[in-house]
């Protein structure tokens, strides 16, 4: 379980990044904004650094559903825009499909 949350993490980080570019180039706002977002997304790579898992594609295939979900998470929370139903679903669907991703059967470990 320590994984979703070095995923949920790095999946703020990255969408708040990525977020403080959006404000500069679309929005108008200051410079700092994307001096904000780059700190920001050197957090996320350092955070997602921190997952168990063999090899850094599984990890970062697994992290994609978490990161779907805390996408629509953001719209709500920081957008304040309201997610259909269809958006929670297929959030949770990504959630379910990181976690067969991160902890389906494996050969030899790996």
């Amino acid at each position: 379980m320590l994984n979703y949350l070095w995923f949920l993490l790095a999946a703020v980080f990255e969408i708040a990044g990525c977020y403080g570019f959006y404000m500069w180039l679309r929005l108008g706002k200051s410079a700092l904004w994307a001096a904000l977002g780059m700190l920001s997304l050197a957090c996320f790579a350092l955070l997602l650094t921190r997952v168990e898992a063999a090899y850094a594609g599984r990890a970062y295939a697994a992290y994609g559903g978490i990161y779907i979900a805390t996408s629509i998470a953001w719209l709500a929370l920081i957008e304040r825009a309201r997610p259909l139903a269809t958006d929670w679903f297929g959030a949770a669907l990504c959630i379910v499909g990181a976690g067969v991703v991160l902890w389906g059967p494996r050969l030899n470990g790996s």
